[in-house]
């Protein structure tokens, strides 16, 4: 289960901490090298979650039933060519298309990927390892930490960061297709879960989770982007990029004692709570004291919150767990794609990225609200 455990992680780390998340490290000189302004940027990191939400619908749909890890191994390899796609792209449209389809090769992943591993973790009764495949995710925040450190101490060329990036890539791919060797379990196939069943609970969760999408990203959009804009083009940067990847790495074992004196709801309501003051110091708190507190906390909260709520949601659909897991999914980017166009709107507005995340902080306030109301609505959650 170990094994399983760690090729989970190792997916994790490509198709989120690299495929999804490196945007962020290199947004700074990508916006320099083409002149793009907040707004463009903001587009293009849009494009991204319109392409992760259209994955997770599509992964819904059951079509992939008895074939998931063969789709699984096709979003890692989609991901490492895609990266590698960028630096040939120079419009918004072209780099919009790329983060698109690079969207919904991660979707695959961590639907699939989760599916697969959480099917056998449940079977052998080491759902603590769950853990273990989220940390994946801020492993690859933290090898893109050290790549951008290395950049800039090189003063690359922007294009350097995304070929490295695809390098990676590649070798994650090659030991999460290594490590999982299995397909699910029966009884998570699609074709054999019954049709999902709408509760307000489940509806309120939901919403929740698509407001805590929103909250999010913005601050991890646009994160290294308010350390240049306060400091200047420096190590700082890598920096604060790295504190963020290693709490997330770390964040769901500092949270387990919270999840299990207090639950998952408890959990999830703190973690957007907290969450939003980190969002809030990242803009309100002179440099680089916000950025590095902001960093902390969202390193601290969005992978615990990101997993916790796929917990609920399979716990409140236990007929339909992986149509649970993707539909959430999908509300969770549908919250992505607003946020980052939000940010980029206002901050080509104001010339800051302030009011963009005050406005994500209020978001994690309200789904923090919602997930009290799923709460109080849930029937042995």
């Amino acid at each position: 289960m170990i094994r399983l455990a760690l090729g989970g992680l190792v997916a994790m780390a490509v198709a989120m901490g690299l495929g999804r998340f490196v945007y962020t490290p290199l947004l700074p000189d990508l916006m320099d090298g083409l002149f793009l302004n907040a707004y463009q940027a903001g587009l293009i990191a849009s494009s991204n979650y319109v392409g992760y939400l259209l994955g997770a619908i599509l992964a819904s749909q059951g079509w992939a039933a008895g074939r998931e890890r063969s789709v699984f191994a096709a979003g890692l390899l989609a991901t490492t060519i895609l990266l590698f796609a960028m630096p040939f792209a120079h419009e918004v449209w072209s780099l919009s298309i790329i983060r698109l389809a690079a969207g919904i090769a991660s979707a695959f992943v961590m639907v699939f990927g989760s599916t697969i591993v959480f099917s056998h973790l449940q079977a052998a009764g080491r759902d603590d390892l769950q853990k273990l495949h989220f940390g994946g995710v801020g492993v690859g925040l933290v090898c893109s930490a050290l790549l951008l450190l290395v950049l800039t101490h090189l003063d690359s060329h922007w294009t350097t960061g995304w070929f490295a990036a695809a390098g990676l890539a590649l070798l994650g791919t090659i030991a999460a297709v290594l490590l999982v060797r299995v397909d699910p379990l029966p009884g998570v196939h699609g074709k054999r879960e019954r049709p999902l069943v709408w509760d307000r609970g489940l509806v309120f969760i939901t919403i929740a989770y698509g407001l805590f999408g929103l909250g999010y990203i913005v601050t991890a959009t646009f994160l290294v982007a308010i350390v240049r804009e306060g400091q200047g083009q420096s190590p700082l940067e890598g920096w604060v990029w790295l504190v963020t990847g290693t709490a997330a790495a770390v964040s769901l074992v500092l949270w387990a004692p919270c999840r299990r004196r207090f639950g998952l709801f408890a959990t999830f309501v703190a973690g957007c709570l907290v969450e939003a003051c980190g969002v809030a110091a990242s803009v309100v708190l002179p440099s680089p004291v916000g950025p590095f507190l902001g960093g902390a906390l969202l390193g601290l909260t969005f992978v615990v919150v990101t997993a916790y709520g796929l917990q609920i949601g399979r716990l409140m659909a236990p007929y339909a767990p992986r149509k649970a897991l993707a539909l959430m999914t999908a509300a969770f980017g549908t919250g992505q794609i607003i946020g980052p166009l939000i940010a980029g709107y206002l901050a080509e507005l104001s010339g800051n990225y302030t009011s963009g995340s005050l406005v994500a902080a209020l978001a994690l306030v309200v789904a923090a609200l919602f997930a009290m109301m799923a709460n109080a609505n849930a029937k042995g959650t």
